[in-house]
């Protein structure tokens, strides 16, 4: 499941039918209008469904069923005139997918000297309609309220508005994650962090918001693929180790090996469920190979999340969730919270133990070991990195009151200055509204105490996210 279909992207034009004995050269000028649209949304790993002008009811009964079959994802309506709203309303319906309206001149204004100067008036009709995209989707609009259809819309121009393709880029992407999600097939292995109420997940909730597929692992099979691996394995593994990660010269060389074989078993792990991301905690208590291939797995789990599949400690399912959607998005997603504030400096320190997101990282993400994990069983090595320096997004999935899921979402700055080196990701942020102000405002949406932290600012993608799953976005900041 992780190996997804193609995301499918709907387009269809409108327009009336009345108009083209009429005008002559209209419908082939708005044809070729829709044609541009259509390669403007052509891009790697997205196939464009092009139901080309739908101009009568009964075309657009046709298209709905068209759409249906496709399997589409996501719609986006171009109005290239005005048309009837009953040439709209039966394709969206029968699709039954988000659908985003495209209200899109032909250029900044109509040349009103040379309009003005066309003499013929059934000429100047054609040319007006040619331009007259704002003019139905007042219509479109009433008509998809009263059908409690939901619409999104993007306004603008064909050509020379990038502002305009940002957004429908902006909204692309967001299907993309949302396409990505309903694939997705996240591990869950062991159990809650006993006592951390917060964090406590319910999985049919997960799997109605954003599809995909739960699956419930054993640690034993962990500790059991462990036996599987072979000194050469673990020889390559550790040699990859040191490429890819900085291991400090006080890293015991069993304990590389330890975690070698724990990597190598995870990634047996991961293909043989075919997970696109995982939760995970155990203690392993009285069973040493369980407990050996917990106390190890932090190497592995890096490994795994820097490749895009996202690991989170402390089977925080929900942050495990908000890492894969920001790493959907091509900008990481760190398992973090907050470890202390900096009110000299008016920052937020945060990170935490366990898997880091070692693509993310300023530098190279350090090794080090660790004589006790805190508050958790056993020791071994650990990953220490900061994110890289400069914008950064903080995502959490909330589980509100109500029996809801939300996004709760912020942007701030990643700067340099001292951390905490014990071992652990660790981070100094920024925010626009201070610190003091942003820890009270976003804990007034009681999050979890962990959340996902990308590079980059995507808040206005995860807006669109949101809106794509039917979830409420809140943004902080």
């Amino acid at each position: 499941m992780t190996r997804q279909n193609t995301l499918k992207i709907g387009l269809f034009g409108i327009g009336l039918d009345a108009y083209w004995p009429q005008f002559k050269g209209l419908e082939a000028r708005l044809q070729g209008y829709l044609g541009k649209v259509a390669k403007k949304l052509k891009r790697p790993g997205v196939r464009v469904v092009n139901l080309g002008l739908v101009d009568s009811p009964e075309k657009a009964l046709i298209a709905g069923h068209q759409f249906r079959q496709a399997d589409v994802d996501l719609i986006f309506l171009h109005v290239t005139t005005y048309a009837l709203s009953s040439t709209v309303l039966p394709v969206v319906r029968r699709a039954k997918v988000p659908v985003i309206i495209l209200n899109l001149q032909p250029a900044a204004a109509i040349d009103y000297a040379t309009f003005n100067r066309l003499g013929d008036r059934t000429k100047m009709t054609g040319e007006w309609l040619a331009h007259c995209a704002a003019c139905p989707v007042p219509e479109i609009a009433n008509v998809f309220n009263r059908a409690r259809i939901p619409f999104h819309q993007v306004t603008g121009m064909i050509d020379d508005d990038p502002q305009c393709w940002r957004e429908v880029d902006a909204w692309v992407e967001a299907a993309r994650v949302a396409h990505v999600m309903e694939h997705n097939r996240l591990g869950v292995m062991g159990h809650y962090y006993c006592g951390m109420l917060d964090i406590y997940s319910d999985l049919t909730q997960q799997c109605a918001y954003f599809g995909g597929h739960v699956e419930l692992i054993e640690v034993d099979e962990l500790a059991a693929l462990r036996t599987a691996v072979t000194q050469a394995q673990i020889t390559e593994r550790v040699k990859h180790f040191r490429q890819v990660f900085e291991v400090q010269s006080d890293c015991p060389k069993e304990e590389l090996a330890r975690a070698a074989r724990t990597s190598v078993a995870l990634d047996r792990l991961v293909e043989e469920h075919d997970l696109g991301s995982m939760a995970y905690y155990y203690m392993g208590t009285g069973n040493p190979a369980n407990e050996d291939a917990i106390s190890s797995i932090i190497l592995g789990t890096s490994l795994l999340t820097g490749r895009g599949i996202p690991v989170a400690g402390e089977l925080e399912i929900k942050n495990a969730q908000a890492m894969k959607i920001l790493d959907s998005f091509g900008v990481g997603g760190s398992f973090t919270e907050y470890y202390a504030m900096d009110f000299d400096d008016d920052v937020v320190l945060m990170g935490h133990d366990g898997p880091g997101h070692i693509k993310i990282a300023e530098g190279k993400t350090k090794v080090r070991p660790l004589q006790v994990y805190h508050g958790k069983v056993g020791r071994g090595l650990s990953v220490e990195m900061s994110v890289a320096q400069g914008p950064v997004t903080l995502l959490s999935v909330v589980q509100t009151v109500d029996g809801r899921l939300k996004l709760l979402v912020a942007e701030a700055q990643s700067e340099p200055g001292p951390i905490l080196e014990i071992g652990n990701t660790n981070s100094r942020y920024r925010f626009s509204i201070g610190a003091r102000r942003f820890v009270e405002a976003w804990n007034s949406h009681g999050p979890a105490h962990h959340c996902a932290v990308g590079v980059g600012h995507v808040a206005d993608k995860l807006e669109k996210l949101g809106s794509l799953l039917g979830m409420e976005v809140a943004r902080v900041g």
